[in-house]
């Protein structure tokens, strides 16, 4: 079963529907039993809402893009598609 740190870690991951689905039960089932986690996922889901709403259809330049991937790791995707 995800624990704590595990299920804050991959908050984002959850939100984008992007874990697997063994990680994804695991996950849900930790969110169903703890409160700290559950206002955790609210906060971010709520934060991501707020962000969405006041970019619009904005775009982010190039280099605040690459300094943002720079802070994040080379591993990190842009879906332009969900702008």
């Amino acid at each position: 079963m995800a624990d704590c740190n595990e299920t804050l870690r991959e908050l984002d991951r959850f939100l984008d529907n992007e874990l697997a689905s063994e990680v994804l039960g695991e996950m849900m089932e930790h969110l169903d039993q703890c409160v700290d986690c559950q206002q955790a996922f609210e906060f971010h889901a709520e934060l991501r809402a707020v962000v969405k709403k006041a970019a619009g259809d904005e775009t982010l330049p190039d280099s605040l893009l690459g300094r943002i991937k720079q802070c994040f790791g080379t591993d990190l995707t842009v879906d332009t598609d969900q702008a």
